[in-house]
């Protein structure tokens, strides 16, 4: 491997994360977890997006894994993004990405944000509710009105219903005649199945609403161009994608089939789960024995936990899966084991009732599929330093 520009390592083929962490030597004398992020996985995933969903073009959903870098390859890959701050467009546009690719999908947006959304020209925004119909009428009456309405998933890691979107049948039509007493643009709707959804035919249950808002806002005299279809796209599950892809396709195909409508979606696990892989260092162990003096359980205490890049168990629900680096030709007897995080609280456990070789105070422990709601919300809760971040990429 060698040294790319941007702190980029450049690999052939394939990365080998085991050949990664040989290669720090350092890992062994720093206290700070560490990221491993490729990304030619973004990069995978952008074009197997285009390729099972040629019509809808994917608005990043920043929140998810707001690093810079996965920005930016996002940005040069042609993607939109859908921000729920005024930072978080901020950093959008200073990649020189158009005001036009951006969706401000937060349907309840301090004044200032709205403000800042008005100086920049970023138009696109949600609202499922009375009260910010008026907020924007008076802060940002420009701006193009994207009802976001309600119809979740029954399976989901993250329901989002109970704090977004209005009701379809009661509440969409109100907002849009409401929106058009005070001449506001209403131009499209827009829906949020969950994150991390498992019932696949939401999406078509969900598009089928959609169509009957369009229709009423036709009635009404707008220009009805613009749907939002959300996210809840799996990040390391291939298969299962293609499986949502194909419901959509076939939804859209049925009741939208104007190209002159532009679809959008807001993936965010999906681009950035499979691309991080954190790396644990075991700082301290403990063997807990039952009363008969025979072992029982092993536990191992990390440099990171959940009020660091382990939020995801308590935020996204998420469950993690341990690898250890132990000779790869050896057989190692395993026993039941149980993972802390640093912190001096007891709500701080990664994971229990594991099975996992006699470790070592200073062996390492590697977790796939960490890119999702983890950056973004780790803490140096007790002084713990949050991960530091190595990237790579393909020749």
């Amino acid at each position: 491997m060698a040294s790319g520009i941007q702190e980029i390592t450049y690999y052939e083929h394939e990365l080998n994360i085991r050949r990664v962490i040989e290669e720090q030597a350092s890992l062994q004398n720093v206290d700070a977890a560490l990221n491993i992020c490729d990304l030619s996985s973004v990069e995978r995933k952008y074009n197997l997006w285009v390729k099972y969903l040629p019509r809808i073009t994917p608005y990043y959903a920043v929140k998810c894994n707001d690093d810079p870098m996965i920005v930016k390859v996002l940005a040069e890959l042609g993607a939109g993004f859908d921000c729920a701050s005024k930072n978080e467009v901020k950093l959008v546009l200073g990649l020189d990405v158009a005001p036009e690719r951006i969706i401000f999908a937060n349907p309840c947006r301090p004044v200032s944000h709205l403000e800042y959304a008005q100086q920049h020209r970023v138009a696109n925004g949600t609202v499922d509710n009375e009260f910010e119909i008026y907020k924007l009428h008076k802060h940002y009456p420009q701006s193009n009105l994207i009802v976001r309405f309600k119809s979740e998933a029954k399976e989901a890691q993250c329901p989002l219903g109970d704090k977004f979107g209005c009701d379809a049948d009661a509440d969409a039509t109100a907002l849009m005649l409401l929106a058009k007493a005070l001449d506001l643009k209403v131009t499209g709707t827009s829906f949020h199945v969950g994150s991390g959804c498992s019932e696949l035919e939401a999406y078509d249950r969900a598009i089928k609403k959609a169509k009957n808002i369009f229709k009423f806002g036709e009635l009404l005299g707008y220009d009805m161009n613009f749907l939002d279809i959300g996210g809840g796209f799996p990040g390391s599950d291939d298969g299962k994608f293609q499986k949502i892809a194909e419901i959509v396709n076939t939804s859209v195909q049925r009741h939208f089939p104007d190209d002159r409508v532009q679809i959008i979606a807001e993936p965010g696990r999906f681009f950035v789960a499979a691309a991080y892989t954190l790396v644990c260092k075991i700082h301290a162990k403990r063997e807990v024995r039952n009363e008969a003096g025979k072992l029982d359980t092993i536990m191992y205490y990390l440099n990171d936990g959940v009020y660091g890049s382990f939020n995801c168990i308590l935020y996204d629900h998420q469950v993690v899966t341990p690898e250890h680096y132990l000779d790869e030709s050896a057989a190692f007897p395993e026993f039941k084991s149980l993972i802390w995080g640093p912190s001096c609280d007891a709500l701080d456990k990664i994971s229990e009732d594991l099975r996992l070789p006699n470790l070592n105070r200073g062996d390492l422990i590697g977790f796939p599929n960490m890119g999702a709601y983890t950056v973004p919300i780790a803490s140096p809760f007790n002084g713990f330093e949050v991960p530091r971040t190595l990237y790579f990429r393909a020749m």
